[in-house]
């Protein structure tokens, strides 16, 4: 594997894009005059947490106090009340009862940020309720909030199931304005391929939106350093296999137990130093992350995980979780023979020494104590039989392994209890990567679920029916033709018998066999076909894209539209194309984005490949993180 470039040549400033977003939001307080009460949705609490911090809020931009929305009488506001909140019909509602019922509503001035903008229905809900002349509604741009230097997110919640599933493609057309924001800071995107219908719509918009665009952004010098000269767009409709599968490195399995939501995570506190916000609970916290006011003390804090606040976070997450372990234990010992040098410390210089080596030796033993603590979380459930069974008719499904023996054996964690999410992404694979059920078997299957976990579930398995994850097969299809799953399966190398996890040197490590194909894909369309060996040698000839040459039939059998663009460079390209001598060692820059969500195995795949290109940087964009878990809680009622 070749080495990467030295740290002052790899990626765009995304901090840019951070610091777009935390403007919007402060120009937005400072152009209302006076104390401010804020109050915000529990959904934006994360996303704003990433941009901003509640100190700078309180101490710069006159916000007094905060409180989540939520339904009830509001009191003890200021002049000012600020809403913050999404464009949903439920905020709506608390906003316009509550400023009917607000105490002495006529004395206060009501303020409402949409993130990002308002809608129709929203607009028609506050007007039915009597309330919209009452409040001054502006947008709130957000845009692409970083959650780690190679990783920008829109942390839009449910977006996979409102494209799919509910036809609304607000997500897709934010992501557009997104990307126009980026090409404005970096210059246009010569180059954009890509897989899927929901990717051929973004495209569509990006066109438009470049034609509506004003004449002088194109002339215009790039505002930020860093070049991006390619993006691959993929669908989550491509693949929803990989969606569907267990994560096997340790961020994603952390995420698949214990639950990653905007880069925090919910932990003891016990685990964590104590402060000034460890026994508090409102949002006038240091950060944006405590329950209501008045609300009893949470049981659990959120915590942040990024590799910038938590170097033993760096080291683990994108490791199979199979060498976790490992680096846990050596962390450990070298933890003990570093506070050891205390005993080896004789004179002042030498004590003032180990004394300045304190601080960070606590810090690592506290991200110690807090990773072997999720370690042990995980382990709980990766030692049960139930786990170890559903990964093992996982890893057979996918590599299409005797399927009559896997829907035995789905059929066993039905009559066992099993949890109803594992016994429904393994029935999701089957049907995927087999082109359907057989209706006989399929119905089987639904009475099964329906009669052991209970018939509330039926809308949940109407809705996987409707997306097409619980399906008969085709009944134009021929017998001898293959699922679009397996078509790919040996042409781009999905299965991979040889894998080193504690070495990686393909991303099938991250499923532990199983190479997610759309991160497969990206790998191809980067020049490596494949082959992880070739892709580091080929993958970066330094103008861009392979393309899926070679590969078209397998790539057109799977679902979707595919594309291939070309986009005039605008003046600031090609200042680019050509840098002084003092930018030649500037890498280009490869965007992957992925609409409808991307996995944090799928993460790590990723950073692996990038590993392997030394001529280019990735980075990530999608519109959220999820897991499989998440997909369906977003189909469930009670999630809605």
């Amino acid at each position: 594997m070749q080495a990467r470039p030295p740290a002052s040549s790899t990626g765009l400033d995304v901090e840019l894009l951070r610091l777009l977003g935390s403007t919007a939001l402060q120009s937005r307080l400072d152009a209302i005059v006076g104390p401010k009460t804020l109050i915000l949705t529990p959904n934006l609490a994360g996303p704003l947490g990433l941009v901003t911090e509640v100190g700078l809020l309180k101490n710069n931009h006159a916000v007094t106090k905060m409180f989540w929305l939520e339904p009830g009488v509001l009191s003890q506001a200021e002049r000012n009340i600020v809403y913050v909140c999404r464009p949903e019909v439920r905020w709506m509602r608390i906003i316009a009862d509550q400023v009917r019922t607000t105490p002495q509503a006529n004395q206060h001035n009501y303020h409402l940020l949409v993130a990002p903008r308002m809608t129709t229905l929203c607009t028609t809900v506050l007007s039915d309720l009597g309330v919209l002349g009452s409040i001054e509604v502006q947008e709130l741009q957000l845009g692409l909030i970083p959650l780690e230097k190679d990783v920008l997110s829109l942390e839009y919640e449910d977006s996979w199931k409102k494209t799919e599933l509910d036809g609304d493609h607000s997500c897709i057309y934010d992501m557009a304005k997104a990307l126009m924001t980026v090409q404005r800071a970096f210059g246009t995107i010569p180059r954009i391929i890509g897989k899927g219908d929901s990717a051929q719509r973004l495209m569509e918009l990006l066109k438009r939106m470049q034609r509506e665009q004003p004449a002088s952004y194109a002339s215009a010098a790039p505002l930020a350093n860093g070049y991006v000269n390619s993006m691959i767009v993929i669908d989550r409709q491509v693949d929803m296999v990989s969606a569907f599968c267990t994560q096997l490195t340790y961020e994603g399995l952390v995420d698949e137990v214990v639950g990653i939501k905007h880069a925090h995570v919910d932990v003891d506190p016990n685990l964590l130093n104590p402060g000034p916000a460890a026994s508090t609970s409102t949002p006038s916290q240091s950060t944006f992350g405590g329950a209501g006011a008045g609300a009893p003390p949470p049981r659990k804090r959120k915590h942040l995980l990024t590799s910038t606040t938590d170097p033993l976070f760096a080291e683990l997450r994108d490791k199979n979780f199979a060498v976790v372990g490992n680096v846990l234990n050596r962390t450990a010992r070298r933890l003990n023979d570093d506070y050891e040098k205390r005993h080896q410390a004789k004179t002042p210089a030498e004590l003032r020494q180990f004394v300045g080596q304190l601080g960070g030796l606590q810090s690592e033993h506290q991200a110690l104590r807090l990773h072997t603590n999720l370690t042990e979380q995980i382990m709980a459930l990766t030692v049960t039989d139930e786990f170890n069974t559903g990964l093992e008719v996982q890893q057979n499904l996918v590599a299409g392994v005797d399927l009559a023996t896997q829907e035995n054996s789905i059929r066993d964690l039905i009559n066992q209890e099993a949890p109803l999410k594992t016994v429904l992404r393994l029935l999701c694979l089957y049907s995927i990567v087999s082109g359907g059920i057989k209706q006989k078997t399929l119905e089987e299957f639904k009475r099964d679920v329906l009669q052991t976990y209970g018939f509330d579930h039926l809308p949940l398995l109407l809705s996987l029916e409707r997306l097409s994850l619980l399906m008969r097969p085709p009944v134009a299809a021929s017998r001898s033709a293959k699922p679009p799953f397996a078509l790919a399966r040996k042409p781009l190398r999905l299965i991979v018998d040889d894998v080193d996890e504690s070495n990686p040197s393909d991303i099938s490590y991250v499923f532990s066999g199983y190479a997610p194909l759309g991160v497969r894909l990206v790998q191809c369309a980067l020049g490596g076909g494949a082959d992880a060996a070739s892709a580091a040698g080929a993958a970066g000839s330094a103008s861009g894209l392979n393309g899926w040459r070679g590969l078209e039939e397998v790539v057109k059998a799977l679902p979707g539209a595919t594309f291939d663009e070309r986009q005039p460079a605008d003046d600031g390209a090609r200042r680019r194309a050509s840098p002084p001598l003092s930018t030649l060692r500037e890498l280009p820059t490869t965007i992957v984005c992925f609409l409808g969500g991307i996995t944090f195995a799928e993460i790590s795949a990723l950073r692996l490949l990038n590993r392997q290109i030394p001529t280019r940087n990735l980075l990530v964009l999608t519109t959220d993180t999820v897991s499989g878990g998440s997909l369906l809680n977003s189909l469930m009622p009670e999630a809605t």
